[in-house]
């Protein structure tokens, strides 16, 4: 069967490879459809710190069950459709023992430290799977990334009273619109982009900002009456946005970062101390939690589904479209693999 490799910076491949036995405990899943995540764009570039090479690329899975091992339990059954946690934790370093997995010390993500999803079978232990009868498999293959923004949106501890900034509308930003929307804060999202500004406000954005058309701290001003959003979530990895949400931030506010910065970032860390400000990072997600949250919303059907999608291909097209997404990103939101085409 085939699998898409990312072999080295900068080069990608498919490759043939045995497909898998489940063993006990695991069940054997059909991949039907696969995300590309920004990880494996930054990873293309030599950009992502933590990504190994050679490795199979892939961890937003939408599957059905083919196979069950032994010792997997009888409510499983094969056809059900599923997505999966992608993430193995050591379950010993400190923040396993403190019971958030999501920031292990050791995590091994799906197709950055260890084999991924882009291939026809893979195997995972039954506790990583989570099921849903009313969601199609391209919709199950976008509840991982919106995971990490609704993790966010949590770690920010965001109610209703909260007027929530949103840096960088790509997926996770939009899930990070979407949690914080389905929590009725007041959102304004954030981009240089218009068509992905256009797809937060169908989630719930009341409030739109292109940084590269008007002011950002003009417009945020006017938005919050000259306090700042009171929460502010950084989802695009630059010096800039990192700075501008320290900047940008209420008194007392909550800057949550999941970006990974490319370059040091420089802070004026008097605003840390003046406004009493919070900075917390945000990884990963917890599946206990996020994934059931992220799938019942998915299932209310509120999340414009096929707006995200950017562009479906086949595993064959799979280098190709990774070295243009590379060259021109702009336009991109979600580039999934259809393994039945």
């Amino acid at each position: 069967m085939k699998a898409l490799f990312l072999t080295q910076v900068g080069k990608s491949e498919v490759f043939e490879i045995d497909k898998p036995i489940p063993k006990s405990g695991e069940v054997l899943l059909k991949v039907e459809m696969v995300g590309f995540c920004g990880g494996d764009l930054n990873g293309f570039k030599g950009l992502f710190p933590l990504q190994e090479y050679p490795n199979i690329l892939g961890h937003e899975v939408g599957a059905v069950i083919e196979e069950l091992g032994e010792d997997v339990p009888l409510h499983l059954r094969i056809g059900s459709k599923v997505t999966l946690y992608p993430y193995l934790a050591c379950g010993t370093c400190v923040a396993c023992r403190k019971g958030r997995p999501n920031a292990c010390k050791t995590n091994k993500t799906m197709g950055v430290r260890r084999p991924g999803a882009m291939t026809r079978y893979v195997c995972a232990p039954w506790q990583d799977l989570f099921f849903s009868d009313q969601l199609s498999v391209r919709e199950l293959a976008l509840a991982e990334p919106l995971t990490v923004g609704f993790h966010a949106v949590s770690r920010g501890r965001v109610d209703s009273q909260d007027i929530v900034a949103v840096l960088g509308c790509g997926i996770v930003g939009l899930g990070a619109v979407a949690a914080a929307v389905n929590r009725h804060a007041t959102v304004i999202a954030i981009d240089l982009d218009d068509t992905k500004l256009a797809i937060a406000r169908k989630i719930g954005a009341l409030n739109t900002i292109n940084p590269s058309k008007e002011d950002l701290h003009q417009r945020l001003q006017e938005i919050t009456n000259g306090d700042g959003p009171d929460v502010i979530i950084e989802a695009v990895g630059s010096p800039s946005t990192y700075r501008s949400a320290v900047e940008e931030v209420a008194f007392l506010g909550r800057v949550v970062c999941i970006g990974y910065a490319k370059a040091p970032v420089e802070f004026n860390t008097s605003l840390f101390v003046q406004k009493e400000i919070e900075i917390l990072g945000s990884r990963n997600c917890v599946g206990k939690s996020d994934f059931p949250e992220v799938l019942s919303y998915l299932e209310s059907k509120k999340f414009p589904v096929d707006d995200v999608i950017s562009k479906v291909i086949s595993i064959d097209e799979g280098p190709a479209t990774l070295k243009s997404w590379a060259e021109n990103p702009q336009g991109i939101i979600k580039i999934m693999i259809d393994f039945n085409r």
